[in-house]
């Protein structure tokens, strides 16, 4: 019988279970009218969901009852991917290698190398899952590099923010054609690590963006960017909406299919930051 004993990390309640492994967040739901158990790509977690007065007791009854399940949607989760020396990380569309380039003297923090002085470099052998994981992105024979001078404790950091700075700039681009497009003007445009959303328009016009859209092909960034502009002008997802983004980008199937089929993969990789 699989045991769990009630934690909180965070002021959020989690049931511990050992015999699977992992925590699993406790969530109440007004609108829940019975416990529902599901494991979030995007979080990398599993969440149980509990009806307001749905006791903790029988949650881990229920989970007990479920823990086969659990164990196998586990399994399938694919391998986060950390900024580390040696990594694949997409940049994009397009796989990098990440290099640590230490001290080194460089007019940027973060830089590209052309494909011929990084295949120079020593790298490990990319594992067959992972070709196998990374095919929605475009892997070059000639892998490119992508250096992050500095101490090594920091790079992480460095290179996370710089890929929010280069998204930043991407975005703004964007954005920037499809307002004119649609003669309209955000407030303000906000990069998040937004786990259940690529980009969101509030009420007051401000564009919020997740920042993880650096590692999607461009125009799949370029969809993400109309439709939250489009929501500057249509507030739903009524016809009225989609012929706004039709118009400013009239294959957007194409993005919106792309993520669909492979979004979650662009929530491995960094996690740890």
């Amino acid at each position: 019988m699989l045991t769990a004993s009630i934690i909180t990390l965070e002021q959020t309640p989690v049931l511990r279970v050992p015999d699977v492994g992992c925590t699993v967040e406790l969530r109440r739901s007004p609108r829940a009218k019975r416990f529902s158990l599901k494991v979030s790509h995007t979080e990398r977690a599993a969440i149980l969901t509990l009806p307001n007065r749905g006791r903790v007791e029988d949650a881990s009854a229920f989970l007990a009852r479920h823990a086969d399940w659990l164990k196998r949607q586990l399994a399938r989760l694919p391998e986060p991917v950390p900024f580390a020396e040696g990594s694949l990380i997409p940049l994009r569309g397009q796989m990098h290698r990440v290099r640590f380039a230490g001290p080194k003297r460089h007019t940027q923090v973060v830089w590209t190398e052309t494909p011929e002085y990084a295949q120079s470099l020593p790298c490990s052998i990319i594992r067959p899952d992972m070709a196998r994981d990374l095919s929605c992105f475009r892997v070059d024979p000639r892998m490119p590099g992508l250096f992050v001078s500095g101490d090594f404790e920091h790079a992480p950091r460095r290179l996370h923010d710089w890929l929010r700075a280069e998204v930043r700039k991407d975005l703004a681009v964007c954005v920037e054609k499809h307002a004119q497009a649609l003669t309209c003007s955000p407030k303000r445009l906000a990069i998040r690590d937004q786990a259940t959303r690529w980009g969101s328009c509030s009420t007051s016009g401000t564009l919020s963006f997740s920042w993880r859209l650096i590692f999607a092909p461009p125009f799949v960034l370029d969809y993400v960017a109309a439709h939250e502009v489009a929501h500057l002008r249509e507030m739903n997802h009524g016809p009225s909406f989609w012929r706004l983004v039709r118009d400013t980008v009239p294959n957007y199937n194409r993005a919106k299919n792309w993520l669909k089929t492979n979004g979650t993969e662009l929530h491995r990789f960094g996690s740890e930051i």
